[in-house]
């Protein structure tokens, strides 16, 4: 049986560099919504992929994200 994986999306990098860290995927559309959050502690790391129906990422907590337009952190 074949499988088929289409990667539709721009991949980020989340580093959390303190305990707590938020990261909230928000949807596409007419009305932007909430539709999924992940918690991450220090040292923990999130890949995560914008697709057909994730349009923006939010976070909170001092994080490093790293992206194919560079790299960045959170301000202390």
């Amino acid at each position: 049986m074949q499988e088929m994986w289409e990667i539709t999306g721009e991949y980020v990098v989340i580093k959390a560099l303190e305990n707590g860290v938020t990261i909230i995927g928000l949807t596409r559309g007419r009305d932007t919504k909430f539709h999924h959050s992940e918690k991450l502690d220090k040292g923990e790391i999130m890949i995560a992929q914008f697709t057909e129906h994730t349009s923006a990422i939010k976070i909170r907590g001092r994080v490093e994200l790293l992206t194919k337009h560079g790299s960045l952190k959170t301000d202390d």
